[in-house]
């Protein structure tokens, strides 16, 4: 399964020089957050696959304007043909606006996901807007990883965890690809494609 990951910022060449052909042999596409929701609908208008998403710490304008065509898995598993996919969206909290958590509220957050978790036999991809703590994240509040993502690895050890929120341009630490303990992490600021 070809699955195309998007985040932090829109893509030119899925937008500004759109063909459909582009998207030929994706089976799913997955935002990791921080996209314009019109950007995600004017995908979901081309693209034959589900378009999944968590939300961003800047996707406030979701509450009134969610884009069309697509299916939020914050707080919840996704199955798709046979594939499981955990959703936890959002950022460390730094200025109090939606969609950003102390670390005890993403810790609450996984803990309601454990039942469902159980429900659907593990995770195999885990789609996370922030990074895990001191795992590709920055030394600042608002970029700084969650401690329990560390916990979700270990414990589900998933094939794959994507996440955004840490931009190329954010300096050389910037890393596309890692791994932890077997799993391996992507950062999928604007777009990049795995395979699973």
């Amino acid at each position: 399964m070809r699955i195309l990951l998007l985040a932090d910022e829109e893509s030119k060449y899925y937008w500004d020089f759109f063909d459909k052909s582009k998207l030929d042999g994706i089976d799913l596409i997955i935002s990791c957050g921080d996209l314009a929701p019109q950007y995600l609908s004017f995908l979901a208008t081309y693209a034959k696959v589900p378009i999944l998403y968590v939300h961003g710490n800047h996707d406030h304008c979701y509450e009134e304007t969610p884009p069309d065509g697509c299916i939020c898995i914050d707080d919840d598993i996704y199955v798709y043909n046979g594939i499981r996919i955990m959703g936890l969206g959002g950022s460390m909290c730094y200025n109090f606006s939606p969609f950003q958590y102390t670390e005890k509220d993403m810790q609450k957050r996984y803990r309601r996901l454990k039942r469902k978790i159980k429900k659907v036999g593990g995770v195999d991809i885990f789609i996370a807007h922030s990074p895990a703590y001191h795992l590709n994240d920055s030394e600042d509040l608002p970029h700084t990883g969650f401690k329990v993502f560390l916990d979700i690895l270990e414990e589900q050890k998933p094939k794959i965890y994507a996440h955004g929120h840490v931009h190329i341009n954010y300096g050389r630490d910037f890393k596309r690809e890692s791994s932890y303990n077997g799993t391996k992490v992507i950062n999928a600021f604007e777009k990049y494609i795995i395979e699973i």
